[in-house]
């Protein structure tokens, strides 16, 4: 066996003992840091066993070495190496340091058999080769490298080469370049932030690179080190960089966080730094990072983590505002129009709110006086300084002994509330502790994870989102943003609005199978101590009470008069019913960034129109068709624009649209209208006729042939087994047995994006499976064989609900259940084989949740009792099956 081989097996043999002791020894005492600095003596010690072996063997007999290694060339580490922070799974980085000259042309060989060999130890290698000239200088378009820098350490080589690195090349850099370099980690962090909706509060958090994550850590030594270095042109005290109280807060987080990383790296198996429900659990059981705390839930753990991370984004922010050359140009014009904003108590410097006179600190145990700090904060969209900040802090035990009350306090935190940064103040506010302090009602919620299947963010973060929704619905340029805009400047007390936002979900402190009944309770206690009139108490109260109704709503069909009827008989006022809907769409949106989707958007929206409408008198009805005076009276007067327009004489356009129900003259256009018919006319050339489009994020699939069973079924099956998700469908039949069929679906696996003549291999399929030539049951189980079954964070206990009662016509039915593939097709072959129509389909998906509601008819009657139970056993039944 050769020595290189030799020297392989033993570093083979070495790595796997050791690590399997640090992480023993991690799994005994939970201690990150101890275990980082184990595994980077580790490594340090094999990349040394190699670098003799390799690089050293390579150059003996050389004149140009001596007892390290060859001169002018040195093994730097660098970034988290550098560091000593080598995690569990996480790479490392390695600089191959040259002098210049032929060194590398001449050990470019020995470091690829180098590099090599740490791979096949299977070690994550990110390597680097550059000389010194190279080193001192900033390529734009890797500015990481410049960064990584600021942690070289020594490894092997020439140690004067090394220090020509530390001592001069990198302070020169870093003296020459330091706007561009903390510009650039300015921007780099900001959009790293904007990624992450700006906010630490995420139920399943990125422990590195989430906002106050390690990331976070890292910027923020980077920035003071970089503006110290640029100072004194040397490498500073890094004890001095940042303030004692700054430092404390961020070491705690640090050692908390080391913690962390490594217990989800050992956790993972692999490089994966996010905080998963199940780690969660596991964490608080092993009381990671806060083995000294007292930890009996995940909620527990997790208010220690979300204090921890705070504390660094934090600090982080303050520096990024705080040294001007982390801002970008458009930033800095932006914070110097800020500048000009003052008051008579505080002054504004490059966007930071100080207080005008430093003695001021007495002032701020003035409740009226920090009072007015956080309106001046949401009505200018200005940061407090870090001295503000701290004089806060000083004043809040003052403060505590005889908090506010009463109508003086609503007075200035209803003015807060209906300034536009209104939200950006409450987050200050509840970071600073000062906001439980006002508003006790709200402590149990602050930085409280409840899981469900689709809220991304912690309770109290989804609220001061949903107010922040609402504030920016006057910039958008979204049309459906612009009408929800229109409607907040109708509401005559918005400040109510915003207060139910504040308070609607504060009952979830407590786990219950609803948390309406204690936010109410809490709304009362809130209410009556802020001392509003008894009819701003009743509005609020309301609205936290029916903040989810609206919402339920709209799973009915928001075009069926029977519905709309039940629903506007609950609101009753239309001050209340406009109220309710932007609550509806600012607790919609701010559950994640997808959830208001744009048909959900219009749902809400058509929702909101026909209850109007019933309140002022003017209620839907059902349309005939053939009375013109009736279907003026409930909008539908565009029927002889649609007879006017159609090429085909009025008969057969009259044909089309006899019987078809109230709601597809609702939710389709003159000009769908007119192609549906078009489709129609030519059904008997072909048997079926498609039309595919895209419209933005998702296709649209519309399906016009004849009636037959299970028709729904089939085509939600095939698409299905495409790999297409199914959003929202709607089927429609007219009084000839003509059935128009909308199916709105995402591509899952972006076939139809990246292959367009895909486009007419799907269409045909679908025209195969309608016409019987093709067994969609087989292609489905095609499809789920060939996918891997994904673990669900949640199991969904599957709910079916059926109603007689609000629709006319047609006998409800609401299935809540654990979202599959394939599910569409399951549902509706089973009610087909039940001898069941499908009227109408509401298709909805929240998170790993599906919400299906069916109008269904049987005989052209509503379903009977006895057919319903018999349905009811037979979804249920399934819906168990795997």
């Amino acid at each position: 066996m050769s020595t290189v081989a030799t020297v392989r097996s033993e570093l083979y043999d070495l790595y796997a003992r050791e690590s399997a002791a640090i992480e023993q020894e991690f799994s005994a005492t939970g201690d990150g840091r101890a275990a980082l600095a184990r595994r980077t003596a580790l490594v340090d010690a094999i990349v040394q066993r190699l670098w003799n072996e390799i690089i050293v063997g390579s150059s003996s007999g050389s004149t140009g070495t001596d007892s390290d290694g060859p001169k002018n060339f040195a093994l730097v580490a660098t970034g988290g190496f550098g560091r000593g922070w080598l995690f569990p799974h996480s790479d490392i980085d390695l600089l191959f340091l040259h002098a210049g000259g032929n060194s590398e042309r001449e050990f470019k060989d020995p470091i690829r058999r180098f590099s090599q060999e740490l791979w096949d130890l299977r070690l994550k290698l990110s390597p680097a080769t550059r000389n010194l000239v190279e080193c001192e200088r900033l390529d734009p378009n890797n500015v990481e490298f410049a960064i990584s820098l600021l942690d070289c350490r020594y490894l092997a080589g020439d140690r004067e080469l090394f220090s020509r690195l530390h001592e001069k090349a990198v302070p020169r850099l870093v003296g020459r370049e330091c706007q561009n370099l903390i510009q650039n980690l300015g921007e780099i962090t900001r959009a790293r932030h904007h990624k992450f909706a700006n906010t630490v509060f995420h139920l399943e958090p990125n422990v590195k690179d989430g906002p106050g994550g390690l990331r976070d850590y890292n910027v923020a030594n980077w920035l003071a080190l970089i503006s110290a270095m640029e100072k004194l042109k040397v490498w500073p005290d890094t004890k001095t960089l940042l303030p004692v109280s700054s430092r404390r807060a961020l070491d705690a987080a640090l050692d908390f966080q080391m913690s962390v990383r490594c217990f989800l790296h050992f956790r993972h198996g692999r490089h994966d730094n996010t905080l998963t429900w199940e780690a969660q659990d596991e964490a608080a059981a092993r009381k990671i990072g806060a083995s000294d705390l007292e930890i009996t839930s995940a909620a527990d753990w997790m208010r220690v983590y979300f204090g921890h991370v705070r504390s660094v984004h934090r600090v982080c922010n303050q520096l990024l505002e705080e040294i001007p050359a982390a801002w970008s140009s458009l930033y800095r014009q932006f914070q110097g129009w800020r500048s000009k904003v003052a008051s008579d108590d505080f002054s504004v410097v490059d966007g930071l709110i100080f207080l005008k006179q430093p003695q001021q600190l007495g002032g701020l145990r003035d409740p009226e006086m920090l009072l007015r700090l956080f309106h001046f904060m949401a009505e200018h969209g200005l940061k407090l300084s870090t001295t503000t900040e701290y004089k806060v802090e000083q004043a809040l035990p003052a403060l505590a002994a005889t908090p506010p009350r009463g109508a003086e306090l609503w007075l200035y935190l209803q003015e807060t509330l209906l300034q536009p940064h209104a939200a950006d103040a409450l987050r200050a506010m509840n970071a600073l502790r000062l906001l439980a302090l006002l508003l006790p009602e709200l402590k149990g919620i602050e930085a409280l994870v409840v899981r469900d299947f689709y809220h991304r963010y912690t309770v109290d973060e989804h609220s001061f989102l949903a107010i922040e929704h609402l504030h920016r619905l006057k910039e958008s340029k979204s049309e459906w943003d612009q009408r929800f805009a229109g409607l907040l400047s109708e509401v005559d007390q918005p400040e109510l609005l915003y207060l139910a936002l504040l308070l609607h979900d504060s009952g979830k402190a407590v786990p219950s199978d609803s948390h309406v009944e204690l936010s109410l309770q809490l709304t009362d206690s809130c209410t009556e101590r802020l001392d509003l009139d008894p009819v701003d108490r009743e509005t609020v109260r309301y609205l936290v009470a029916s903040h989810l109704e609206m919402s339920a709503a709209m799973r009915r069909d928001v075009f069926d008069p029977a519905n709309v009827k039940s629903f506007a008989d609950k609101v009753g006022v239309p001050e209340r019913l406009k109220m309710l809907c932007l609550m509806t769409y600012a607790d919609v949106k701010a559950v994640n960034p997808e959830a208001m989707t744009p048909w959900k958007a219009d749902n809400l929206w058509q929702l909101y129109i026909a209850c109007a409408n019933y309140l002022s008198r003017s209620a839907d009805e059902r349309v005939h068709t053939g009375n013109d005076h009736d279907n003026a009276s409930v909008g539908l007067a565009n029927l002889d624009h649609l007879r006017s327009l159609a090429r085909v004489a009025g008969k057969k356009f009259n044909i089309f649209l006899e019987g078809l129900p109230q709601r597809y003259l609702r939710i389709h256009g003159a000009t769908d209208v007119l192609a549906h018919a078009e489709m129609a006319a030519r059904v008997g050339q072909s048997g079926v006729q498609l039309n595919l489009k895209q419209i933005r994020h998702w296709y649209e699939l519309t399906l016009v042939t004849t009636d037959r069973p299970a028709l729904f079924a089939s085509v939600s099956g095939a698409l299905a087994a495409w790999g297409m998700n199914i959003v929202k469908a709607n089927a429609f039949s007219n009084a000839a047995g003509m059935v128009v069929d909308t199916f709105y679906f995402t591509d899952r696996f972006r076939t139809l994006e990246m292959n367009l003549q895909e486009w007419e291999r799907l269409k045909k399929s679908i025209a195969a499976v309608v016409k019987g030539e093709a067994d969609v049951a087989r292609m489905l189980r095609d499809r789920l064989k060939s996918e891997k079954s994904d673990s669900t964070k949640v199991k969904i206990a599957t709910q079916i609900e059926f109603d007689d009662n609000c629709s006319a016509h047609s006998t409800l039915v609401q299935v809540l259940t654990q979202d599959r593939p394939g599910l569409l097709y399951r549902m509706c072959s089973l009610v087909s084989k039940q001898e069941c129509n499908i009227e109408i389909a509401l298709i909805e998906t929240e998170g790993q949740m599906a919400i299906d509601v069916l109008y269904l008819t049987s005989g052209g009657a509503k379903l009977s009792a006895d057919r319903q139970v018999a349905l009811g056993k037979a979804l249920r039944e399934e819906l168990a099956a795997k």
